[in-house]
């Protein structure tokens, strides 16, 4: 049996989530439609729900926002908003958002049935976030592509072919045709662009899109992760036996990070580490350096200099604005991301002062460790090591942090969407009714 094979298997089997993973997943459902919800009201989610002509003919589908549209163009606008705050839950180990393009698909799919049983709803998200994963975790270098939607796109289809009458022997062209419509640059994250969301979305839509064509009988090709000109040789190497040796065995679910702010993964090792300081009474006017030396990855994603015309996307990517945020503020509005108020002379004085330093680190995918240093204006040195970012497996996030994350959300969503997004994420997701 090939790897494509074992992960097509893996994908239509009949799983029964042991008592652990079916919590996870819940607990990373919810927090993927809090930020979600969030995300859906920023001033982008807006445009983007123009462009797709919201509440449009024929609805099948819910959006975040409230309202309904099309199946396709619900994922399309639901993966958007839940990866545009930069607050979507990330495999740190893959470096996948696992959860974005698979959420939005699953629910996408579900609602075009009319709502399903939750249980098998929840099975079918907690498959695709496994494949997303596996693929990232196969990875053996850096990303060119943006795998998030390069490998969600595929987790994702595959997820939904699980809430339709698709038999086992055609996931290999569900897989294929999600593989041909896979797309996404690192481009858009070297300019900290809005196409990054909008990779996501596209890969939502991509997958509810494979689905479709598949029930109607068209076919895909059948060697898309190992063929000449598959996956692997591509958009990036494979060494899939790392994900496959363990299929079925791990569920990868349960490795999944939570994002405590709405901001680039790779600030969060020292955002945290500047939170806890706030709490210890450090101040913004007290320092006049933050240094952080990391692995290449984190410079490469948030060590960007701060510009005085930079958008929502820059900033959320951004730690020389976001280190004096959070030491100013103690927390990360994302609300501010818009206003003038993040150009405030405070904040900006300390921003060519806040750098990120290579550590020597040779894994192209490291998160951690990381060293962070500040320099008081007294002259005094403030050290932390972090071992691991802030709401990972191994260093969870308390459960005041992640109160105050879902009071966010909450506050920034409104009033006037559907609660139990907030209060009942699970009847929420998968039942339209």
């Amino acid at each position: 049996m090939t790897a494509t094979d074992a992960i097509i298997e893996f994908a239509s089997a009949d799983h029964a989530l042991p008592k652990q993973v079916r919590a996870d997943t819940v607990r990373l459902l919810a927090d993927t439609l809090a930020g979600g919800a969030a995300g859906a009201q920023s001033a982008e989610a807006r445009k983007v729900r123009a462009a797709i002509g919201a509440f449009g003919s024929d609805p099948e589908a819910r959006l975040l926002c409230g309202g309904e549209v099309p199946a396709v163009s619900a994922a399309f606008f639901n993966g958007f908003a839940i990866h545009c705050l930069e607050w979507d839950a990330v495999h740190e180990g893959a470096v996948v958002h696992a959860l974005s393009v698979v959420t939005a698909a699953v629910m996408a799919q579900s609602d075009d049935n009319g709502g399903m049983d939750p249980e098998y709803v929840l099975r079918a998200l907690a498959v695709g976030v496994d494949i997303a994963s596996g693929l990232g975790i196969a990875a053996t270098g850096p990303m060119s592509f943006f795998r998030p939607a390069t490998a969600g796109v595929i987790g994702a289809a595959l997820a939904a072919a699980r809430l339709t009458d698709i038999p086992p022997e055609k996931y290999a062209d569900v897989m294929g045709l999600a593989y041909s419509s896979a797309s996404g640059t690192m481009q858009a994250h070297v300019e900290a662009s809005i196409a990054l969301p909008l990779q996501i979305a596209n890969a939502a839509r991509a997958a509810i899109t494979a689905v479709r064509l598949v029930e109607c009988g068209l076919d895909g090709p059948h060697d898309a992760l190992e063929g000449p000109f598959g996956y692997a040789k591509l958009f990036e190497p494979l060494d899939l036996s790392r994900y496959t040796s363990d299929l079925g065995k791990v569920w990868r679910i349960s490795e999944v990070a939570i994002k405590p702010f709405p901001s680039g993964r790779a600030s969060h090792g020292a955002l945290g580490e500047l939170e806890q300081l706030y709490r210890e009474g450090v101040r913004l006017p007290d320092i006049a350096k933050v240094e952080l030396f990391a692995p290449p990855l984190i410079e490469r994603l948030v060590g960007r200099p701060y510009k005085a015309d930079m958008t929502a996307a820059y900033a959320r990517l951004c730690l020389p604005i976001l280190a004096p945020l959070m030491l100013r503020d103690g927390i990360i509005d994302p609300a501010l991301f818009d206003s003038d108020a993040l150009h405030a002379a405070e904040l900006v004085e300390l921003t060519p002062n806040v750098c990120v330093t290579l550590d020597g680190n040779p894994d192209g995918n490291a998160m951690a460790p990381q060293r962070l240093v500040l320099t008081t204006k007294a002259g005094e040195t403030i050290e932390r090591t972090i071992s691991a970012n802030l709401g990972s497996i191994a260093n969870p996030m308390s459960a005041e942090q992640s109160a105050a994350k879902y009071a966010l959300c909450r506050k920034l969503a409104g009033s006037e969407i559907d609660q139990r997004i907030f209060d009942d994420p699970l009847s929420y997701f998968a039942n339209s009714l």
